[in-house]
C-alpha cells in the first residue's frame, strides 16, 4: 500500500467554536509577511517544514524539547494559532492521542493533514498495545522519513502552488542528506559488537531504530508513555541485563528517568554494573537553536552516542564532524 498524508472530515457542530477562536487575538500571535503560516505538532516536523518550505514558509512548533506527544493537549493559544494558519501538519498514527477529535473538527476550518501516515503501512511496525494502530515513531528511521519529507512538500505545494517547484527542490536535496545520514547510522552501529546490540531505554519509542539496525529494544514503559512501568517488567530487565551482561542503558529527553535508575539499582543490588550511556532524543529534539535541535542533529545524537556506549566506534563529533572532516 502506498502512502499518503491523511485529511479527516470535519464535524459541523464545533465549527462556530473554531471560528470564534480564529478571530480571537493573543498576545504574541500573529502572521507572517506573505507566504505560508503554518503550525506543526512535533518539532521533528515542524523542522522538515522549514527546511523544505524556506522562507517561504514560517512555521510554528507545539511541543518543543522535552515535551511527550503522547499525552500533550492542545492549550487555547495553540487552537487559535491553528485555526488562523493556512496549513497544520500532525503527525497521526494514535500520536497525538489526545489530539484526535480537535484535529478531525479542525479539518473543516483550515488545511489539515497528518504526514506521518504517508509512511506505507508495510513498512510500519504494530503497536504493543492497540491491535488495529501502529508503532508511531517512524522517525527513528531517516529513510522511512524520507516519506514524511515528500508528504510536507506536497502539502506545501497545495497551500503554496508558486513555490511548489522550490518546494520539491528543498525536498530532494534534504532526502540525499537523509540518505547519507542512514548511510552514516549503518556504518558506526555495524561497528558495534553482535552480542552488545542491545537497546534499553525508558520507553519502547526505538524499534523502528532496532529493526533498521538490527539491535534488540527494550523498553521499560510501552510505545505510549501512558503507560506505567510495573514492577514486574523493572525486575525481567533487571534479569536481562545481569543475565546478558549489558552494562549500558539510556535515558530519554522527555521521559523520567526514574525507572531507568530503578534498573541501575536493582542490576547493582545483583551485583552488576550498570551505567547510563547517555541521554537520547526519542519523542522531542534538543534545545532550539543547537544542533541536537534539528532532525539531523536529533539522529546522528543518538546513533553516535548508542554506538559509543555500546562499544562500537564512532568519528569525533559524529556524522556531522565526517562531513566538517571531508
Amino acid at each position: 500500500m502506498s502512502g499518503r498524508s491523511v485529511r479527516y472530515m470535519f464535524q459541523p457542530s464545533r465549527r462556530a467554536v473554531l471560528a470564534g477562536l480564529a478571530a480571537a487575538a493573543l498576545p504574541g500571535i500573529g502572521r507572517a509577511a506573505g507566504g505560508i503560516d503554518m503550525v506543526a505538532t512535533t518539532g521533528m516536523i515542524a523542522d522538515t517544514a522549514r527546511v523544505v518550505g524556506g522562507d517561504r514558509v514560517a512555521v510554528r512548533a507545539l511541543m518543543g524539547p522535552g515535551v511527550d506527544p503522547h499525552a500533550y493537549r492542545q492549550t487555547r493559544s495553540d487552537i487559535v494559532a491553528m485555526t488562523r494558519a493556512d496549513l497544520v501538519l500532525w503527525h497521526g498514527l494514535f500520536l497525538e492521542a489526545q489530539m484526535v477529535d480537535f484535529f478531525a473538527d479542525l479539518a473543516g476550518a483550515t488545511r489539515v493533514a497528518a504526514v506521518g501516515e504517508a509512511v506505507p503501512q508495510d513498512a510500519l511496525l504494530g503497536h504493543d498495545d492497540y491491535a488495529d494502530k501502529f508503532d508511531p515513531h517512524v522517525w527513528m528511521d531517516p529513510r522511512l522519513w524520507t516519506h514524511v519529507i515528500d508528504a510536507v512538500a506536497a502539502e506545501l505545494g497545495e497551500a503554496d502552488p508558486a513555490g511548489a517547484e522550490v518546494f520539491a527542490a528543498n525536498a530532494a536535496a534534504y532526502r540525499a542528506e537523509m540518505d547519507d545520514l542512514a548511510r552514516y547510522s549503518t556504518e558506526v552501529l555495524s561497528t558495534v559488537p553482535e552480542a552488545s546490540r542491545v537497546l534499553v531505554t525508558a520507553h519502547d519509542a526505538f524499534k523502528y531504530f532496532g529493526a533498521a539496525h538490527g539491535f534488540e529494544v527494550m523498553g521499560i514503559q510501552g510505545i505510549s508513555t501512558e503507560s506505567e512501568a510495573g514492577v514486574r517488567r523493572i525486575a525481567e530487565l533487571v534479569s536481562v541485563l545481569v543475565d546478558r551482561g549489558i552494562g549500558a542503558v539510556f535515558v530519554e529527553s522527555s521521559v523520567s528517568d526514574r525507572s531507568v535508575r530503578a534498573l541501575i539499582e536493582g542490576a547493582a543490588a545483583r551485583r552488576h554494573e550498570v551505567t547510563i550511556g547517555g541521554e537520547l532524543f526519542s519523542d522531542a529534539m534538543g534545545q532550539e537553536g543547537t544542533y541536537e535541535g534539528t532532525y539531523l542533529g536529533m539522529i546522528d545524537h543518538n546513533v553516535t552516542t548508542i554506538a559509543r556506549a555500546l562499544g562500537g566506534e564512532a568519528p569525533e563529533g559524529g556524522w556531522k564532524g565526517q562531513l566538517v572532516a571531508s
